[in-house]
């Protein structure tokens, strides 16, 4: 049990980088400005890492999809809140609906 928890905590933090690559992506200009994308890089690398670890005890099919709803639903709020992005109420539902698969993912992952 200790294993899949440090696991889960894996693939959150790996959902977080993948926060920061994808939002890094928009600060790389198409890959031209140096840091941004050797930040934006190095972000993709160590999620894609922490994922690989994680879903050695979480079943790839959950361990996918938390990180990638984990990663659209924090990208999307950083544009939000960040960017001036559109707050619409249907927009905010539809990302509760994807924290709401996420979390029920982790609830019935065996």
């Amino acid at each position: 049990m200790k294993g899949r928890t440090m696991d889960w905590t894996l693939l959150v933090l790996a959902g977080l980088l993948e926060i920061g690559w994808a939002v890094g992506l928009k600060y790389t200009d198409g890959f031209t400005k140096l840091w941004p994308t050797v930040l934006t890089v190095v972000a993709l690398a160590g999620s894609m890492v922490l994922l690989a670890l994680a879903v050695r005890t979480i079943p790839i099919g959950t361990g996918y999809a938390v990180w990638t709803g984990i990663g659209a639903v924090g990208t999307a709020i950083f544009g939000m809140a960040v960017l001036g992005e559109s707050t619409a109420m249907a927009r905010v539902l539809f990302l509760g609906v994807v924290v709401l698969g996420i979390l029920g993912l982790k609830a019935t992952a065996h």
